[in-house]
């Protein structure tokens, strides 16, 4: 009998897949991982040397991996852009529907082509685990995110039967840290850093072609003027690669009744009337949005005295740029270029 643990529902902005994927970094000890055999080493010793097999500490505890993997799965579908990024080999991810920003295949748009030229299946589809699937793949590293949409965690125990399993926390890091933390599991850390060191190149030509507006700026998810927004914080990944373009974002003011505690620290929400009052930068960056998402803050009558309305300037980043990978960086990147050329 097929196993399956439904996922939590998803960002209201993507519909049936928004990928609301903040974290909590919870640790628990665990064994290592079947099959492994030998003195362990540390993440860091015999990581260039190619010593194996070697102990990986992650968000749920410490994995030995017994060789270097030839073939790896990711249970998250955010991991593998950064997986495909860095050459791994990936074999199969989990999948979500096909449809609003994702494509046939039900991987993101902005890696689906790469993937499928590398030959990466679905793994599942709909973002619904199925162990016998990952069973059947034969992999020998697993990789899973910690929570949300395209978290695993809760079945960590059961895929750990089935080959080294590691878990990690994307939502407070960019790409380029998880890039990092995958490097010494995979053996490939000199390809890490030769990938991390041609993004920053790229970032670095795209931040000179940017006249930076005046004032300060702010991203948000923008689901309607009836829903709540979602604010982008200086603590997550978006505020991460925007800083580096010479756009770094101020965290909301939370008027009125604050908000709930949180774990996330990648974006918070407000309410839609909090939110009016909260958007007071005079660029807005619109995360997961396109012109059609631009109109219809422009036409909420609720909104048209914000000052990114009245003089200031609203930008879409682009469908894809919700979960900030190496390739949606780029597309990132590249928008900006054109909005505020030098």
């Amino acid at each position: 009998m097929t196993t399956s643990v439904r996922p939590s529902r998803l960002l209201k902005t993507l519909g049936a897949l928004a990928l609301a994927l903040g974290l909590t970094a919870s640790l628990a000890a665990c064994a290592p991982a079947s099959g492994s055999t030998g003195e362990a080493t540390t993440a860091s010793d015999g990581a260039d040397s190619g010593v194996w097999p070697r102990t990986i500490t992650h968000e749920l505890g410490k994995t030995t991996i017994p060789a270097q993997p030839k073939k790896v799965v990711s249970t998250s579908l955010t991991l593998t852009g950064t997986l495909l990024a860095i050459d791994a080999p990936i074999a199969a991810s989990a999948a979500g529907t096909p449809g609003n920003g994702l494509d046939k295949n039900g991987f993101f748009d902005q890696w689906g082509e790469v993937a499928s030229t590398r030959g990466v299946d679905v793994l599942y589809p709909n973002l619904e685990l199925d162990l016998e699937s990952v069973t059947a793949a034969k992999p020998d590293l697993i990789v899973i995110s910690m929570t949300g949409a395209d978290s695993t965690k809760d079945a960590y125990e059961q895929l750990s039967k089935i080959a080294p399993t590691i878990a990690l926390n994307y939502s407070t890091q960019s790409w380029e840290d998880i890039a990092k933390q995958l490097g010494p599991a995979l053996g490939l850390d000199k390809k890490v850093e030769e990938t991390i060191s041609d993004f920053s190149g790229k970032i670095a030509e795209a931040k000179d072609k940017i006249a930076a507006p005046a004032g300060n700026v702010q991203a948000v998810v923008f689901n309607g003027a009836q829903e709540d927004t979602a604010f982008a914080l200086t603590t997550g990944p978006h505020n991460a690669l925007l800083t580096e373009l010479g756009l770094p974002i101020t965290n909301p003011e939370f008027p009125g009744d604050k908000p709930a505690a949180s774990d996330r620290k990648d974006f918070q929400f407000l309410s839609a009337e909090n939110s009016v009052v909260s958007l007071t930068a005079p660029t807005v960056l619109l995360v997961s949005a396109d012109d059609a998402t631009k109109e219809k803050l422009v036409s909420a009558p609720a909104f048209a005295n914000i000052p990114a309305l009245n003089g200031g300037t609203v930008i879409p980043l682009g469908l894809n740029s919700f979960r900030i990978d190496y390739y949606s960086a780029l597309e990132v990147a590249n928008t900006l270029v054109n909005a505020f050329r030098a």
